[in-house]
């Protein structure tokens, strides 16, 4: 293979890497996060869990609703990390899908009570814009794992 491929190959790899990392349109601030308040990675739980979103250096907003530095939650469930897997670029660029594993909260919801049925899931928190989609730069969470009970 010449050099020229390799180089070719490399930067169509790292273009890649660097447009999952954008987001979408919508700007988020420097420095803004998204956590979960009164859970944490490890944790055991008992069903149902209630689930708080904290948000800082942002707003929430619905759906819908076009006002800078604002969002709302989407809660993953036991799924892969945001951004990863078979549809991470996709989610990334074109919104998050909604079903049993990405849970919406448009009206501007910062809490859920789940039933979640025994043994370990993993969750994160990823804000979306008006219209679903990640900011560029998202506003993320790390994925935890909780076991209930």
């Amino acid at each position: 293979m010449s050099i020229r491929v390799l180089i070719a190959a490399a930067l169509a790899v790292a273009g890649s890497v660097a447009l999952a990392q954008q987001g979408g349109e919508t700007p988020s601030p420097e420095g803004a996060s998204v956590y979960f308040v009164n859970i944490a990675d490890g944790d055991t739980v008992s069903s149902p869990v209630t689930v708080v979103f904290g948000l800082k250096g942002m707003g929430v907003a619905p759906a819908g609703t076009e006002k800078e530095n604002t969002g709302h939650h989407h809660l993953l469930i036991d799924r892969a990390p945001f951004g990863e897997g078979e549809d991470g670029m996709d989610e990334m660029m074109n919104g998050l899908p909604a079903d049993d594993h990405h849970k919406h909260f448009g009206g501007g919801q910062t809490e859920v009570t789940l039933d979640l049925a025994p043994g370990q899931h993993t969750l994160q928190l990823v804000l979306g814009d008006a219209g679903h989609v990640p900011h560029s730069m998202p506003v993320m969470s790390q994925q935890i794992t909780v076991t209930v009970e």
